[in-house]
């Protein structure tokens, strides 16, 4: 079995994933329009190679534990592309839509 990390190390990744929560929330109050949900994507994709390189010790796993975990990634791609075009091609369906209707 591999060496564990430190806990140094570890802390560090801790304190970037507070970090990044933050920015999360900082985002949240902003409009960025088009942009909310690729940068939200984007601080979620970050957070979640953190949480599986250091504390799921994927950075010392075997190739084959790498093919899973990319796989898992790849099929959680697969269902957010799905709902995402699902909801966007929607007859009255959209953000445009529901705030168009609200007013």
């Amino acid at each position: 079995m591999s060496e564990h990390p430190s806990t140094r190390s570890l802390l560090a990744v801790y304190a970037l994933l507070l970090a990044l929560l933050g920015l999360t929330l900082y985002l949240a109050e902003l409009d960025l329009g088009p942009w909310n949900l690729p940068a939200a994507g984007a601080i979620a994709l970050a957070k979640a190679l953190l949480v599986g390189v250091v504390f799921m010790n994927l950075r010392r796993s075997e190739p084959l534990v790498w093919l899973a975990a990319a796989a898992g990634f790849f099929w959680l791609s697969i269902l957010i592309g799905g709902t995402l075009s699902d909801y966007t091609t929607r007859a009255g369906g959209g953000p445009t839509a529901a705030q168009s209707t609200s007013r």
